[in-house]
């Protein structure tokens, strides 16, 4: 009965619960008969203006767009975190992973910085719920055989456990079949790509839920001499090899998607799309090659270039197509949206921050699904309330050497008129940056302190 009557839901991105995996139940039989299938796909350090349906013209990223024209893109899509870690475990557990201390990328020799195990994630709680569970890509989240996914819900697992690596054979830190180091041979992009369309392919007649996370674009900037000759016409060396990586990337997303067509699982499927956090602009210059236009700041801060990634959402046959969702969402209302389209009841106790998209985007619920978005990251602070966002940010970051490790005063933009963060109005609208501060140390007080890095007694944080 699973294989007649399954969809299929594709998600771009991390997704994860917070609480006992036992507490997971469906919601209904007829819920359960038709379960569909979950695919999270997360690109890394991905410019905000770096593909195609953001407007970008010199990279090629054919599958993504049209995942856009036959989806929904959210325009003011967040991500909780300016790191990768911090914002893996928040999709991984649907809550601010700042709620549990998972406030910096683990670093040194700290035995405990990795997803704190007092977590429950997503595929805790599709796995209980009867579903094949799969890793593939970058963990990033644990490197100590306690934090390794195959004790976080994932039976089947692929890929390495670091920040980065190596995108060619033989360099870096082993590539892992679940605890077995394997030998690789393929560029790293596209050996995922394999991974995915393996994994699709042997669980095909049951429901499964597949995390696909990306490595790429990250750091180090290497990519195949094919896809850099296919972009010649791109003079800056470091934009081009980012084009490259960029390629590979979307072409691994079209593998993927046309496996799901090959299978018939095309229908009904619901996918996100977005990357970890902004592009690596920081200190002035370009890491990776990367652009944030029209946003102001880079991956490493709270400004707008640090935490407003490409976001889209489609479901064919379920959610409107070619349309834009201009409300704030971010990467934690994946996991709910994900538990309600599998028709797994998400219960109060799991004290999720993210909420279910599905009635906004379908049309049925018109107020906001976020009343305030909030940041915390060290001395670093952002909230998000209606079109008004409060901002402390490290300057470093923004491209002021002489500023690193500091951060601004308070600053207060409007974003529906300033999406550039330029015209700070924190002096003339003293009582609104009043109010921002009083509902942000409200929800400050709520958080634990970093189990590691700044602040902590923890190792240091890596640096990416």
């Amino acid at each position: 009965m699973r294989g007649l009557f399954r969809t299929n839901v594709v998600l771009l991105a991390v997704l994860t619960g917070g609480a006992s995996p036992g507490m997971v139940r469906v919601a209904h039989a007829a819920d359960k008969a038709r379960r569909p299938n979950v695919i999270v796909l997360l690109a890394d350090d991905l410019g905000y203006a770096d593909v195609g349906f953001q407007g970008c013209k010199d990279i090629p990223t054919p599958h993504v767009d049209a995942l856009a024209k036959r989806g929904i893109r959210c325009t003011n899509g967040y991500v909780s975190g300016p790191y990768c870690s911090p914002t893996r475990a928040g999709l991984l557990t649907g809550r601010y992973q700042t709620r549990f201390g998972h406030e910096f990328n683990p670093g040194g020799k700290n035995a405990n910085a990795g997803l704190p195990l007092s977590e429950t994630t997503v595929a805790d709680r599709f796995q209980t719920s009867g579903y094949a569970t799969g890793w593939v890509g970058k963990w990033h989240l644990g490197g100590v055989p306690k934090f390794h996914p195959r004790k976080r819900g994932f039976k089947e697992t692929f890929g390495f456990l670091g920040g980065a690596h190596s995108y060619f054979p033989g360099k870096g830190a082993p590539i892992l079949r679940d605890a077995e180091a394997v030998p690789e041979k393929e560029y790293l992009t596209d050996a995922f790509a394999r991974e995915a369309v393996g994994f699709i392919d042997r669980h095909k007649h049951e429901p499964f839920f597949l995390y696909l996370a990306f490595n790429a674009v990250h750091t180090p900037m290497q990519a195949t001499d094919d896809r850099l000759k296919k972009l010649e016409s791109i003079a800056d060396r470091t934009r081009r090899t980012y084009a490259a990586m960029t390629l590979a990337m979307d072409e691994a997303v079209g593998k993927v998607l046309d496996k799901l067509r090959a299978e018939k699982l095309e229908e009904d499927t619901l996918i996100f799309f977005l990357s970890d956090n902004g592009g690596p602009t920081m200190r002035g210059t370009t890491i990776n090659g990367s652009r944030n236009t029209p946003l102001r700041g880079s991956k490493r801060t709270t400004l707008e270039g640090g935490i407003r990634v490409p976001f889209v959402v489609a479901w064919k046959g379920r959610l409107p197509a070619g349309k834009t969702y201009d409300k704030p969402v971010i990467q934690l209302d994946i996991l709910p949206t994900a538990l309600a389209a599998a028709g797994v009841e998400a219960r109060a106790e799991w004290k999720l921050d993210g909420v279910n998209l599905l009635p906004y985007l379908e049309g049925k619920n018109a107020s906001t699904p976020h009343e305030s978005l909030y940041w915390r990251f060290g001395k670093q602070m952002a909230i998000r309330q209606r079109d008004w966002k409060l901002v402390r940010y490290d300057p470093a970051a923004d491209g002021d050497e002489k500023g690193r490790g500091g951060a601004t005063e308070l600053k207060l933009y409007n974003l529906a008129r300033d999406i550039g963060e330029t015209n700070d109005l924190a002096a003339k609208q003293p009582d609104k940056r009043k109010d921002l501060e009083a509902a942000w140390q409200k929800w400050n007080a709520e958080l634990a302190k970093p189990r590691w890095g700044p602040g902590s007694k923890g190792s240091k944080q890596e640096e990416e």
